[in-house]
């Protein structure tokens, strides 16, 4: 069948708004529509693909028709559902609004950042076609494939491999065309179907894996070796087993695993972990017949290290899960209770006890079917949102803090936090300062930091803060309108000879504030009596004492931790 891919930007035919000053952000188009999958761009923005419908009233087509099914081909690309890319800013913006529009039914269900800050994309057609497409970082296309067998195929997810490559992983019912390569006797009604790609687009192989009952391909990651981890489940017996296989980079089989201890488990998620083992989002069925959230981690030769039960009130599942860098876990799906479903967030520590649950969404269907750990360690989810007394779901993007709340919509943070790194780039540069996205400025040279209980400063700091103040205070005096604070805090090492604790603490105490205050006092007397003035009114002067000093390999760095350090707070009005 030709395809034929054209580009349409929907501003005029979609709404979107955020709630509140919330980073809940809902694309309301036309009929039913949702994302699926998420990620984070090199420039710190936000994409995430799904599906939107596409409907015309009205043809001008002359065309007569003799057969119902020529003409339903003639308007198929008129009355569709097609693939979606929605791209947003920290502000909750709308930078990028394309739908890639195909002559026959298709929704994207993955989405997998490129080195070039550009996308492969991958779904399905409805008539059981696989596709892959790449696009560059405005989402013009670079290349796209058909692939797939003749039977129905389906695409689950896209795995990100680290040859640049891509694996495409799902379910295709089983051939019974001797001529079809793929032909395996003794598959069942479906198979496993996997793909691999190579970063040029070429199709270095494609394999069906399975028994004699129905598999369905689920999801899959790249164990460090280069082999590779899939997750499918089995049909059986009017019940579902979970199937784990390892196969190699040529996609031979290294082993399976089946695992027949809960008819009503369903595998959803699987991710590797910063430990190189695997960690496995699972949902069962209680004795209420309530989805319930189960977490199984294993290592690459399929021992099982730690199966963990989560229990609620509702039923709950985790369509997503992710790692943080402190090997923290985070998932996100749905919590469903009599009368509607709720999106769903969980926060896990390292060894996945529950630190956190939050329910989020109307009293209506919201669900959250991918999330991405952004670079400050918020997090994004997408997935859908349906309106209260509304029978029509939306597209929807929602960001959330460490502790699960949701975060809220950045002003003028980003463009303040650029403009501040301009001012300062030779000293950044020259790694005399580092300047923190919370608007922190750490002093990195080690002459600019104190000795052993000194706070008074020497010569080379006074050189530098005159240089450094004389910059930043002008610069503050003209976004005034957006400064609420000028912080300078005081810091120590946590010795103190040989004192008790209480002494310890009190004395660093003072000497931090001392060292607050001789800063302060230095920056201050070096001011025009104009910014004096304004000084008076966002200056802050604190100590810390020893309570956040520098650890290095889990080590208290003393040296580094003698220092000030300067923190500036936006107005949150502005």
């Amino acid at each position: 069948m030709k395809l034929l891919f054209i580009f349409a930007i929907l501003f005029l035919s979609s709404f979107a708004f955020a709630k509140g000053s919330e980073y809940s952000l809902i694309i309301d188009k036309a009929f039913n529509n949702q994302l699926l999958d998420i990620d984070q761009d090199y420039d710190r923005s936000i994409s995430a693909v799904g599906f939107v419908k596409n409907y015309k009233t009205s043809s001008n087509s002359t065309n007569r028709y003799t057969n119902a099914f020529d003409y339903l081909e003639s308007v198929s690309s008129a009355h569709s559902t097609q693939m979606q890319l929605i791209k947003v800013d920290a502000g909750a913006n709308i930078l990028l609004d394309k739908t890639k529009s195909l002559s026959s039914f298709s929704e994207a269900v993955s989405l997998v950042k490129t080195p070039a800050n550009g996308y492969y994309v991958g779904g399905h057609t409805m008539d059981g076609q696989l596709i892959l497409l790449k696009l560059d970082a405005h989402a013009n296309i670079i290349f796209k494939k058909i692939f797939g067998t003749k039977n129905l195929d389906r695409l689950k997810t896209l795995v990100k491999l680290r040859d640049g490559g891509v694996l495409a992983i799902g379910t295709s019912a089983t051939s019974r065309d001797s001529n079809d390569p793929l032909f395996n006797t003794g598959l069942g009604m479906s198979d496993i179907y996997v793909t691999r790609f190579s970063k040029n687009g070429y199709k270095l192989w494609s394999k069906k894996y399975g028994t004699e009952f129905d598999d369905i391909g689920i999801d899959g990651v790249e164990a460090n070796d280069g082999s590779l981890i899939i997750v499918a489940q089995t049909m059986q017996n009017s019940g579902k087993n979970l199937m784990l296989m390892r196969i190699d980079e040529n996609g031979d089989k290294v082993w399976l695993k089946q695992y027949n201890d809960d008819p009503t488990v369903t595998p959803r998620k699987i991710i590797q972990l910063r430990d190189k083992n695997f960690l496995l989002s699972l949902s069962y069925k209680n004795e209420l017949n309530k989805d319930q959230v189960r977490l199984l981690k294993f290592d690459i030769n399929k021992n099982i290290l730690s199966d963990k039960k989560i229990y609620t009130l509702y039923g709950s599942a985790l369509l997503d899960i992710q790692e943080f860098s402190d090997e923290g876990i985070v998932g996100v799906g749905y919590v469903k209770d009599t009368f509607n479903t709720d999106a769903l967030a969980m926060m896990f520590d390292s060894k996945l006890n529950m630190l956190y649950q939050e329910h989020y969404g109307d009293d209506n269907f919201d669900l959250l079917n991918s999330l991405v750990i952004l670079n400050n360690s918020q997090i994004a989810a997408a997935g859908i949102h349906t309106s209260k007394n509304s029978q029509e779901s939306n597209m929807w993007i929602l960001k959330l803090n460490r502790d699960a709340s949701i975060a809220q919509i950045a002003s003028n943070t980003n463009e303040f936090y650029e403009k501040l790194c301009q001012l300062f780039s030779d000293e950044i540069n020259t790694n005399k300062i580092r300047i923190k996205k919370d608007l922190t400025i750490e002093l990195l040279d080690k002459r600019l930091l104190f000795k052993v209980s000194e706070y008074e400063l020497n010569k080379i700091q006074k050189i530098f803060l005159k240089k450094f103040s004389n910059k930043l205070i002008p610069f503050l005096h003209k976004h005034q309108d957006m400064v609420d604070t000028l912080e300078i805090n005081g810091h120590t090492s946590s010795e103190w000879g040989n004192v008790g604790f209480s002494q310890n603490f009190l004395k660093n105490e003072k000497l931090s504030m001392n060292r607050a205050y001789a800063t302060m006092s230095f920056i201050f007397k070096n001011q025009t009596e104009k910014l004096q003035k304004y000084l008076g009114d966002v200056f802050k002067g604190s100590g810390y004492g020893f309570s956040k000093k520098i650890m290095l390999d889990n080590m208290e760095d003393r040296e580094k931790s003698r220092r000030v350090s300067f923190k500036i707070i936006l107005n949150e009005k502005k």
